[in-house]
């Protein structure tokens, strides 16, 4: 049982538990303006950052394709007494019918972990391969004026998420950052700066 920024966790060896980029994004998160806004978290884990979302957010939806990790995060929701959360088993937005004000994401962004064939690290040859997909998909679901904090590593080559969204018209910069001797990490924050009526015509 772990405690975080007084959040009650039960763990598993299946579940990522939280670490160095966890605390990253919390840390991020904790600047943004939740209040009144829809929250969606891919790959929640253990759900610590949704559910520290949800303190102050008018709706968390929490969402991984590992159904231990689903499991776990309905567990911890259950038991620190938070409601405003829904939590499903979704391969990225599969399973994600709606769109929301801020979108969180910590993806696998290792490359290639063979050793462990670890879901939660594993970010294919690159570091880049789950990040990619996220990148394609993400606009349909954030709102007109809506966020995105996604956490990425110096080993998954960040750049190319920030020359990705100058590319579409929206606003990307690093709002976090964490050194350590074989890596770099940053929390990016991307916005959306178009106006519903821009999209509707888009």
């Amino acid at each position: 049982m772990l405690e975080l920024h007084g959040i009650k966790l039960k763990i598993s060896k299946g579940v990522y538990e939280p670490a160095e980029d966890t605390f990253l994004l919390i840390s991020a998160l904790q600047k943004s303006d939740l209040k009144n806004k829809t929250v969606l978290e891919i790959g929640t884990g253990s759900g610590i950052i949704a559910l520290f979302a949800a303190r102050f957010a008018k709706s968390v939806l929490a969402v991984d394709i590992n159904p231990e990790a689903i499991k776990y995060a309905k567990e911890n929701a259950a038991q620190n007494k938070i409601k405003n959360i829904e939590i499903l088993q979704s391969d990225l937005f599969e399973n994600v019918k709606q769109k929301f004000d801020i979108i969180v994401f910590n993806p696998p962004y290792l490359p290639d972990e063979p050793l462990t064939a670890d879901i939660a690290l594993d970010g294919g040859p690159d570091g880049r391969k789950i990040i990619e997909r996220f990148l394609r998909d993400v606009p349909k679901f954030l709102n007109p004026q809506g966020r995105i904090l996604l956490l990425e590593s110096s080993l998954s080559h960040y750049e190319k998420t920030l020359q990705h969204f100058e590319k579409i018209g929206f606003n990307a910069k690093i709002v976090a950052k964490e050194k350590f001797d074989w890596e770099a990490l940053v929390v990016i924050e991307i916005k959306n700066t178009k106006s519903p009526q821009t999209q509707l015509d888009n």
